[in-house]
């Protein structure tokens, strides 16, 4: 198993995300993608990337670095300085990093809109010009996302992070070459929407799904008030195999397939 969405840098796993990866590896995940959320973050992601990769061959850890929304600054010249620094980092670890990520648009924040997509849209650029997928964060803003990927051409594909909508919306973004992150909201017996968007997808664009944990966040059913870790990613499986046809070892293999076609470019080429 493949968990595509994992903060494994953030405070909640500060004291024993060895013990986690050595969790993860016991539960048979084969891969962990790291998302960034800010600057102060990505060295720790580097750091964890580095440690793994290098005392153990069970287990690869992917990252991405990007610049959430919650955490951005209302003053230019600090969001200029972050976006230099992003682009510094895409070009001095391109071998460490497959996508742009996690970035979007959030409708429930204070930030202004006009900054988040001001930001938003630099960020795509900068996927674009390094040839990187993108992990996409969304709430409210789907429509905005849409207009945001016009403006700026981008082409490059992406996973939509935590996806909670219609089946229109999912087929709008299949379209234009994203996959869908499936994570815990579909392990509730109350989330019939998304679990009707997933039948969909499971029955006309299998090839679209990835699996994720969100991580400490998104806790799975059964397990709320405690501490979500990739090693639950078997609740998601198991989840998505009430679904649909396929059965847990053909769920496994397709999304793990998936996930290696979207970003096994990532260990990518340099910009000329």
């Amino acid at each position: 198993m493949i968990d595509s969405h994992c903060h494994l840098d953030l405070p909640a796993f500060q004291g024993d995300w060895q013990s986690v990866i050595s969790h993860a590896i016991s539960a048979g995940l084969t891969h962990i993608l790291i998302p960034g959320t800010q600057v102060s973050q990505w060295s720790t992601q580097l750091a964890i990337q580095s440690f793994a990769n290098q005392n153990t061959h069970a287990i690869s850890i992917d990252i991405a670095c990007g610049l959430h929304p919650y955490f951005l600054s209302t003053s230019e010249t600090d969001n200029a300085t972050a976006l230099s620094a992003l682009e510094r980092l895409l070009f001095q670890s391109s071998s460490e990093v497959v996508a742009v990520g996690e970035i979007g648009l959030d409708g429930h924040i204070a930030i202004p809109m006009q900054l988040q997509k001001a930001m938003f849209e630099a960020q795509l650029r900068l996927a674009s010009e390094y040839a990187l997928p993108v992990i996409l964060h969304h709430r409210k803003s789907h429509h905005l996302i849409f207009e945001s990927l016009k403006n700026t051409g981008f082409a490059e594909g992406g996973v939509i992070h935590a996806f909670s909508g219609s089946v229109e919306v999912a087929k709008a973004y299949v379209d234009k070459g994203f996959y869908i992150g499936v994570g815990g909201t579909i392990t509730y017996d109350r989330a019939k929407k998304t679990q009707e968007t997933i039948i969909y997808l499971l029955q006309h664009h299998p090839d679209r799904l990835l699996l994720e944990t969100d991580s400490p966040d998104m806790p799975m059913q059964g397990r709320q008030g405690a501490r979500n870790s990739p090693e639950y990613l078997g609740d998601v499986l198991a989840a998505l195999g009430k679904l649909g046809e396929y059965d847990g070892q053909a769920l496994n293999e397709l999304t793990t397939q998936n996930y290696l076609t979207l970003f096994h470019k990532g260990l990518f080429c340099n910009r000329q």
